[in-house]
């Protein structure tokens, strides 16, 4: 600040400037304050309220009463049962009979009277009570009047008559909601009952089940309370599900009889299928899984053991036919599924011959599409097939995971060996007593997968294709060389179908067939017609302000499988195949030498080829995975020839000098994927070669040749470069301690002069880089280990020596300015003077006088106090000097 006042009088001036702003500022803020409370006055928080509110009840009073109503219904339960089983011997039959008709009939008649006053609750609670006493006055009766009859005949009978008399009863009173879902119960006990009580074995009992779920579902389609319906389902599915149960542990040990049960559950299943559209497809299910089993039953009861699973596939493929029956034709030629039907169903309104169930913004009922689908051409409801189909699907899933073992043991038997490499000996079959079936029914799903024209379905095809093949040595027991011939053509056919899959892809939906062009159509956006035309049927309807389901309103037909190229999809189905093929042929190959030889060889061609003719990933892996052949051929070369393990590992460098060979031809992805597949061998050479120090020094040393070779190649020449300097460095090394060298600088000099060397390039070519980086490393390699060498020698040889090369590098530091040489040079000289002076100091100081060292001492003290101000200017001009260097 520019000021003609001295410094404390102008302080004394902005302190009290200071303090005149802080007093105008404690001033406007109270101002503020009274503003604020003038403008914005508090509201009373003492005002009543104008409607006070309520305090909140624990509990309504309907839910009170129907807690106390509970309550009270439970003691008088518990009250009458007490009275039943304890007190009734204390009377005569007289009164018994009194006091049960009595209080039962006022029980029973009470919610008359309730329920026309408008106690709904109170009367529901006296008539559950009344439906108590009606079961305990049937036990009474059986205990007085009836004591001989059988438990089980009058138990049936019993609650036959109570359903009947409950039926009856909450059918003249039909705002009680209890009645006639107990009254259902009940009617779940008479036939099952009566069937055991007239002997009848599991059959008849199952059979009696099934009437009753009969029943059950009946009423459930056709009785309009919502209890009743709901009860009835619950016990259909119970006592249905039960009867099947039964059938289907029949058709196991007798055949006819479970087949009659399970056909006629099936019947009755698929009924309520077509007449509720919201359960037929579980229902279907059912039914479906229940004829495979009545029909599996009887075939198995007529076929030897092993053809028993075949014929299950072969009727569960039989049921899954019925999904062609309802495709129409818009699904045949690659529209989107169910196109047909819903227009169909649309067209139709909403006239149906199942009670129709409201869909949630569809604006019609759940039930016309069935209806409707019915009428159009026979065609059976959507569901239906789908419950169907699935059913025969999943059986026919089941059997080919039952033919599976043969697969896994024909794959991986090779790979766990038993017995020595190229000894002739084979291992012992496994699996040798599993039904040779297994293949017929591999080979029928193969066929039913093809003809579908569906991408899942053919690649499903191809890899069950491949497991038939690997199967078939299991099944038919094959002898050793055709077992080893089939894995090779197996290996072969999926990497020939991996790289040209277009004849694969034949027959398949059109928008499936071209799947890779499916997201750029999506992209250009095509609508009305464009879309229409695009998918083969009409355009989809577009959701907008007008159309009330705009929520559910579908989006444009598109392609199942869009974004999915359907050729890489197959590609990859058989390529995967063929490499555990070809794992396994390896394996199966070590048994005999020419077999080895053989497979390896056709191998390398067979992955050579892809590597050329295919593309993408399986291009890259067919290229390391004929690396890795040519790998097992050298090896194998050399194990027949005899050859020890350092000329083995010899042999093997061969490997990574041809893929770099490759790799300068081959494109970017595949020459990398080669060029470190060699070097990992590389790697398994020098590994194999330690055992013998001479023969690894000269590894190393072709290794660098072939890393110094590759580094003519622009794209590889900063990595090769260090790999080859580095491989004969180690050369180098290995050769120098074979030779029994301990001479430090024998190990180190050859690294620093290369260092040297470089740095010197790279200060050519960047003026501006450091000293330490360009030569630092290079000159600590050498001068470290020397300077340690030279404080355990006890010649001058080496002292002289690493003193006159100290000497120059500070020489040419200083000369050019170099941080790095003139820092190590002279610590390096000064440890290697002070290693050589150390002796006569020591003599000196032991010759000299006692006092004489702390007088020197503290004239040292005293000479650098007097001087300390320029001792520091200097220290700060050396500081600055050694910066400005490079």
């Amino acid at each position: 600040m520019d000021t003609s006042l001295p410094p404390a009088d102008e302080l004394v001036l902005v302190d009290r400037e200071l303090a005149r702003l802080d007093a105008r500022r404690s001033q406007l803020l109270a101002r503020r304050a009274w503003l604020i409370q003038a403008l914005y006055r508090p509201v009373s928080a003492a005002a009543p309220q104008p409607y006070p509110r309520p305090p909140v009840a624990d509990s309504t009073p309907r839910s009170a009463q129907n807690v106390l109503l509970t309550l009270g219904g439970t003691l008088l339960t518990i009250a009458a049962v007490a009275f039943t089983l304890v007190s009734w011997g204390s009377m005569g039959i007289g009164a018994r009979s009194a006091v049960l008709f009595v209080v039962t009939s006022a029980t029973l008649a009470a919610p008359v009277a309730l329920l026309r006053r408008g106690l709904v609750s109170t009367a529901e609670s006296v008539a559950a009570l009344g439906l108590v006493l009606m079961v305990l006055d049937a036990y009474a009766l059986h205990r007085v009047a009836l004591p001989g009859t059988d438990g089980l005949g009058y138990t049936a009978v019993a609650a036959g008559v109570l359903a009947g008399a409950w039926a009856a009863y909450g059918s003249a009173l039909s705002r009680l909601r209890i009645p006639l879902p107990v009254a259902v119960v009940a009617a779940q006990l008479p036939l099952p009952l009566g069937a055991l009580a007239a002997g009848g074995g599991p059959t008849a009992v199952a059979w009696a089940a099934l009437v009753t779920a009969s029943a059950d579902a009946a009423a459930a389609l056709w009785t309009r309370p919502a209890a009743v319906r709901i009860t009835a389902g619950a016990a259909a599915t119970a006592l249905g599900g039960w009867a099947l149960l039964t059938g289907g542990w029949l058709s196991l040990v007798s055949p006819w009889s479970g087949a009659a049960l399970l056909l006629a559950g099936t019947v009755v299943t698929l009924f309520v299928a077509w007449r509720v559209p919201a359960f037929a497809a579980a229902a279907s299910a059912v039914a479906g899984l229940s004829a495979l089993a009545a029909v599996g039953g009887l075939l198995r009861s007529a076929l030897p053991a092993d053809w028993a699973v075949p014929g299950y596939v072969l009727c569960a493929l039989a049921l899954a036919s019925v999904w062609r029956l309802g495709t129409s034709a818009g699904e045949e030629t690659g529209a989107a599924p169910g196109t047909g039907a819903t227009a169909t169903a649309t067209s139709g309104g909403a006239a149906g011959t199942a009670a129709p169930v409201d869909v949630p913004g569809s604006g019609r009922p759940h039930g016309a599409e069935s209806g409707s689908a019915v009428r159009a051409g026979g065609r059976l409801p959507h569901g239906v097939r789908l419950g169907l189909a699935g059913a025969g699907a999943g059986v026919a899933a089941l059997g080919v995971v039952w033919a599976l073992p043969p697969v896994v043991t024909g794959l991986l038997g090779p790979v766990g060996r038993t017995t020595g490499v190229w000894s002739g000996e084979h291992a012992e079959r496994v699996l040798t007593s599993y039904p040779a079936t297994a293949a017929l029914v591999l080979l029928v799903a193969v066929a039913v997968l093809a003809a579908v024209p569906r991408l899942w379905a053919r690649c499903g095809a191809v890899a069950l294709a491949w497991a038939l093949l690997t199967a078939l040595p299991v099944s038919l027991d094959l002898s050793y060389p055709v077992t080893l011939s089939l894995q090779l053509l197996t290996t072969s056919a999926a990497l020939v179908a991996a790289v040209r899959p277009g004849l694969l892809t034949r027959g398949l939906r059109p928008a499936e067939a071209a799947g890779h062009a499916a997201p750029a159509a999506q992209a250009a956006g095509p609508t009305g017609s464009e879309s229409a035309s695009a998918t083969g049927g009409p355009a989809a309807p577009v959701a907008g302000p007008g159309t009330p389901w705009a929520p559910w309103a579908p989006s444009p037909l598109r392609p199942a499988t869009a974004g999915v190229d359907a050729r890489a999809a197959i590609g990859w189905s058989a390529y995967v195949g063929g490499l555990a093929s070809a794992v396994s042929a390896v394996g199966l190959a070590l048994d005999v030498r020419g077999a080895t030889f053989a497979a390896l060889g056709v191998l390398l061609g067979l992955f050579t080829g892809v590597a050329v003719l295919g593309a993408g990933a399986r291009r890259v892996v067919s290229a390391v995975a004929a690396v890795l052949a040519a790998t097992g051929l050298v090896i194998a070369v050399a194990a027949a020839g005899g050859f020890e393990d350092h000329w083995t590992a010899l042999t093997l460098l061969l490997v990574p000098a041809a893929t770099a060979a490759v790799g300068s031809r081959a494109p970017r992805p595949v020459a990398l994927a080669v060029e470190i597949t060699g070097g990992s061998v590389g790697l398994l050479a020098l590994g194999i070669a330690a055992s013998r120090p001479a023969f690894l020094a000269l590894a190393l040393a072709l290794g660098g040749v072939i890393a110094a070779a590759t580094a003519v190649r622009p794209e590889r020449r900063r990595f090769a470069s260090w790999t080859a300097a580095v491989l004969f460095l180690l050369a180098t090394w290995v050769r120098l301690a074979v030779s029994d060298v301990t001479t430090p600088e024998a190990y180190t000099l050859p690294v620093t002069v290369p260092a040297l060397v470089v740095g010197f390039l790279r200060r050519r070519r960047d003026a501006e880089a450091s000293s330490w980086t360009a030569y630092g490393p290079g000159l600590a390699a050498t001068l470290l280990p020397s300077l340690v060498a030279v404080w355990t020698d006890p010649e001058w040889t080496r002292p002289l020596a690493l003193g006159l090369a100290a000497l120059a590098v500070t020489l040419l530091g200083a000369r050019f300015r170099l941080q790095a040489l003139l820092v190590l040079g002279g610590a390096v000289l000064a440890l290697v003077g002070l290693h050589e002076l150390a002796p006569y100091v020591v003599q000196a100081v032991g010759a000299l006088p006692r006092w004489l060292p702390p007088a020197l001492a503290g004239l040292l003290l005293l000479g650098v106090g007097a001087t300390y101000e320029q001792r520091l200017r200097d220290a700060r001009r050396l500081r600055e000097r050694l910066a400005r260097m490079r």
